[in-house]
């Protein structure tokens, strides 16, 4: 089992940037894939970003591309998020993710995939 806890949201003016952060614990994080979902009111959960158990492949939602960085820390069992250039649209319940195999990168956009689940942070992006 993996136990996962979100941290580090809060509300910022456009432009601005928060950084995430996702604490796990449990026996199983080991060879973990991570990931970053959000859900904004009334749409669907959808992929930002995931990062591998080596940190080298990194893939990002074409959204968020060029202003969001995905890390891990494997020693503090932890993954992080920096965002920057921040937009209204941005504006979601942010949630961290771990998934234990092999999966196309693909498919590790899919929610569903994952088995280990934050109860995620709020981000309030305004104008």
């Amino acid at each position: 089992q993996v136990q996962l806890v979100e941290s580090g949201g809060g509300s910022v003016q456009a432009g601005g940037s928060l950084r995430l952060s996702c604490a796990a614990s449990g026996d199983s994080f080991d060879r973990t894939i991570m990931a970053w979902f959000r859900q904004a009111p009334e749409k669907e959960r959808e992929f930002v970003a995931h990062i591998s158990w080596s940190g080298v492949n990194i893939f990002y939602a074409d959204s968020v591309k060029g202003r969001f960085t995905i890390s891990r820390d494997n020693a503090k069992k932890t993954a992080s998020l920096q965002m920057n250039s921040l937009r209204p649209e941005d504006t979601a319940v942010y949630f961290c993710a771990a998934h234990r195999g092999l999966l196309t990168e693909e498919v590790l956009r899919i929610p569903s995939k994952y088995s280990y689940w934050g109860q995620g942070t709020p981000v309030t992006v305004s104008t």
